[in-house]
């Protein structure tokens, strides 16, 4: 009889152990920025996309920099990140594979009303942060090694200004939170298009800034390296990239609106209706 009951129980375990490892197979660990998933693009794609395959996915939110450290270390399946200097070294090193370009939009400055730097209209984004700067006026980073804090470092560098000029303020947040920081000090921040559009009707904020080529802001979609970690989802992983640069995939982030404006453009089909 005891016997009888181990084995019983030996079984129970073994289909548990089987349940769990199933489970887990089916779920993508997808890492992106706070940016993509504060625009609530991601709210409007995944659940299609998890209905039509029959798989979940978990969205770690997080700046581009620590989205790629985490990949480098195999702690998740899949990426969407917004630094192409970065994702390129991150590829080139083999931690990541079968790189496509998803989407873009483009990068803005936005601040007080009042504009005290007077940048208001500029599409020169150098010019502008020199301004801001000059004018000692208060400006949010990120301060998150993200993508946008990444661009932001580049400009100001271009614009010959040195970090933590008086008014700059780091904070070591997402997009969402310094936007609402930059509200309630009345300061100045660079934002990606998709974030202004998803945060503005709460804001007081004004759009300053714009239309300069040097803000443009693509979007990849990078496998983590199956070759290089063990234990990653990597099927499904690829899978959910697929959709992603399809037609379908590309028309709904095409589609995806709020207030009618549109956040982000398809960049993998050369051709995508809008809905």
């Amino acid at each position: 009889m005891k016997k009888w009951i181990s084995c019983l129980s030996s079984m129970v375990l073994l289909f548990c152990l089987s349940f769990t490892i199933s489970a887990a197979e089916n779920i993508i660990r997808l890492a992106t920025t706070t940016s993509t998933y504060n625009s609530g693009l991601l709210d409007e794609l995944l659940p299609v996309f998890e209905k039509k395959y029959g798989v979940k996915v978990h969205v770690i939110s997080v700046g581009t920099g620590k989205a790629l450290r985490m990949g480098r270390d195999g702690d998740v399946d899949l990426l969407v990140t917004h630094a192409p200097a970065a994702e390129k070294e991150f590829v080139d090193q083999g931690h990541g594979v079968e790189a496509k370009s998803v989407m873009y939009n483009d990068f803005v400055v936005v601040g007080p009303a009042n504009d005290p730097a007077g940048i208001k209209g500029s599409s020169d984004v150098v010019s502008a942060l020199r301004a801001i700067a000059d004018s000692q006026s208060v400006f949010i980073s990120r301060g998150d090694d993200s993508g946008t804090h990444k661009k932001e470092l580049a400009l100001l560098k271009s614009a010959g200004v040195a970090v933590g000029f008086e008014g700059y303020k780091e904070i070591g947040q997402g997009m969402g939170k310094v936007l609402q920081v930059s509200d309630e000090l009345q300061g100045y921040t660079l934002t990606d298009r998709g974030t202004w559009l998803a945060y503005q009707k709460r804001l007081q904020l004004t759009l300053l800034v714009a239309g300069d080529p040097r803000l443009f802001n693509p979007y990849q979609v990078i496998l983590v390296n199956p070759a290089r970690y063990e234990g990653l989802n990597t099927e499904d992983a690829r899978s959910l990239a697929q959709w992603l640069v399809s037609v379908e995939g590309q028309s709904m982030i095409n589609g995806f609106r709020i207030n009618g404006e549109v956040l982000f453009h398809g960049s993998a089909q050369p051709v995508v209706t809008t809905q």
